[in-house]
């Protein structure tokens, strides 16, 4: 059996690979993007098939990206790549400007064929110190970050229960973690996940 990384090799290699479902390479989940390196990378050193940064430009279909480290990267998306910017996207809503973590498949020209890229996904942990039907007041480390509810989008997790459409559950005061789309060069995030341990 074909793996997954042997078939996104394929694909940018021009191997017949053909049209492959979205989620067939990636997972959308935007947890994901946090998740920790492969288990092949030695412990801290750089994982070589993740990449982050900020897009400077976009041609046909690869994103040239400077990394917070200043390395500038390549990321080549091809059919199967799964791509969120608050929900799954179309490469086309990709921008210069946003931010994005990507993680896939390092080829030999060093660009990283992508597996799975988020656009502007932020987790930023803090207290809540307003709501209103539409926002989320939060502080986060002293800063206040206001993040919007999108309606159909944004759900809130409570303890362990499934995802929810009800938020009347938050309240000022509480501790939450917030998964969300960074709204670039400001200090406005749109909700994908409100985590509440209550």
């Amino acid at each position: 059996m074909t793996s997954r990384r042997q078939l996104l090799k394929s694909a940018v290699l021009g191997g017949g690979a053909g049209i492959v479902a979205a989620t067939a390479l990636g997972s959308l989940g935007p947890e994901a993007a946090f998740a920790n390196a492969a288990p092949e990378v030695e412990p801290g050193t750089p994982d070589p098939n993740f990449a982050e940064g900020r897009i400077r430009s976009i041609k046909d279909n690869t994103l040239f990206v400077l990394g917070s480290n200043w390395v500038f990267h390549r990321i080549r998306v091809v059919d199967g790549t799964s791509l969120w910017k608050l929900g799954p996207v179309a490469f086309d809503q990709a921008k210069p400007g946003d931010g994005l973590y990507a993680r896939g498949v390092r080829m030999p020209d060093g660009v990283l064929a992508a597996e799975s890229v988020w656009f502007n996904i932020v987790n930023v942990k803090g207290h809540i110190q307003n709501i209103t039907s539409e926002k989320v007041h939060l502080d986060h480390n002293g800063k206040q970050i206001l993040c919007h509810l999108v309606a159909g989008k944004s759900v809130a997790v409570y303890s362990d229960a499934p995802p929810s459409a009800d938020l009347s559950q938050l309240r000022v005061g509480q501790h939450v973690q917030v998964l969300g789309a960074w709204r670039p060069d400001t200090n406005e995030v749109d909700i994908a996940t409100v985590f509440s341990p209550h």
